[in-house]
């Protein structure tokens, strides 16, 4: 079968590519960057070089697929110009769905993320639950704004779209921002990661990154047009999160619980040094808000519709560090 992917040199878009071009399938994959095309080193596996917001390339990548995953993203904290989140996550989904209404597509998963449901209180958070407070930041609006696009496009034009909201994501692969959590773990286990949010009682959802790929494929399989699906796993504090990291290693790092008023006043410092200097910022006061807040969530529609599962946070945590060692990421540890 041939399969446009978009975001394939991502860490979701990565995984999910190799695992169905290993299986024989023929990947379209979509690819603006010239220095990532290693990545996707794979005899079933052809390269478009283009941009998601160019829609020639895009209808020139998705020529003769049958199924059409949309992954590509802009999911970083910060820009300089704030319209690059609108013009990659927003107009960038239209051209795809534009394209693959052309193309004749027959299935398309869009990935949006969790962010979008809102913070949790007294229940993990559910798909259709009504979202509780304001958006966060431009990546949650703009990802609201997309699956808005792909419920139109289903009801206007019946296209058989579903979407897949991933919470935090970890495991081994590509350590970019939407690794993050990985890479937390590398820079705690070399010693380097002391600090806990607020008093760590915040709460959020942890899945292993196999079962999130595992997840994409599910829902192009079951999934039900116009839904969506959260691919969540097991929802944990941060205190709980870091307690299981040092049962695993051994490795016991002095962690610091930073108050979140101090962490928003510390966001705004970083903010000003990045006026004057251009250099993005770790963190934005608008992300550093959403550390007042739980974000469980519950996979519970996946699991039942979908067929969808997930491993143990031990489980998995643990994977993760046996890998992070292959790598060469934990040579610091004694």
């Amino acid at each position: 079968m041939k399969i446009f992917i978009s975001g394939a040199t991502g860490y979701i878009g990565n995984k999910l590519a190799i695992q169905l071009a290993e299986e024989g399938h023929s990947i379209h994959a979509l690819c603006r960057s010239e220095n990532k095309k290693q990545l996707l080193n794979h005899p079933n596996i052809e390269i478009f070089e283009g941009e998601i917001t160019n829609a020639v390339a895009v209808e020139k990548a998705m020529q003769e697929c049958d199924q059409a995953y949309h992954l590509a993203a802009y999911a970083r904290v910060w820009a300089r110009n704030p319209s690059v989140f609108y013009r990659i996550n927003v107009e960038g989904t239209r051209i795809i769905l534009d394209a693959a209404k052309k193309m004749n597509v027959q299935k398309i998963v869009v990935t949006s993320t969790a962010g979008v449901l809102g913070p949790s209180r007294d229940r993990p958070v559910q798909e259709s639950d009504t979202r509780i407070g304001n958006i966060f930041n431009e990546y949650e609006d703009t990802k609201i704004q997309a699956e808005a696009l792909c419920k139109e496009y289903c009801t206007n034009y019946s296209m058989h779209i579903v979407i897949v909201n991933p919470p935090r994501v970890y495991g081994p692969g590509i350590l970019t921002e939407s690794n993050a959590v990985s890479r937390m773990m590398s820079l705690y286990l070399k010693g380097k990661w002391k600090i806990i949010p607020g008093d760590g009682k915040r709460t959020g959802s942890y899945v292993y990154i196999d079962d999130v790929v595992n997840g994409h494929r599910l829902a192009m399989q079951n999934g039900r047009s116009g839904e969506r699906y959260l691919l969540s796993g097991v929802n944990a504090s941060y205190n709980e999160f870091f307690d299981l990291l040092e049962k695993i290693t051994g490795k016991k790092v002095r962690l610091y619980h930073f108050p979140v008023g101090l962490m928003m006043t510390a966001g705004y410092a970083i903010m000003a040094y990045t006026k004057l200097t251009g250099r993005p910022p770790l963190l934005t006061p608008a992300w550093i808000k959403k550390y007042f807040y739980d974000w469980s969530s519950s996979c519970e529609k996946a699991k039942t519709e979908l067929g969808y599962t997930y491993i143990s946070l031990e489980e998995g945590l643990a994977k993760t560090v046996e890998w992070l060692e292959q790598q060469g990421e934990l040579k610091m540890i004694k």
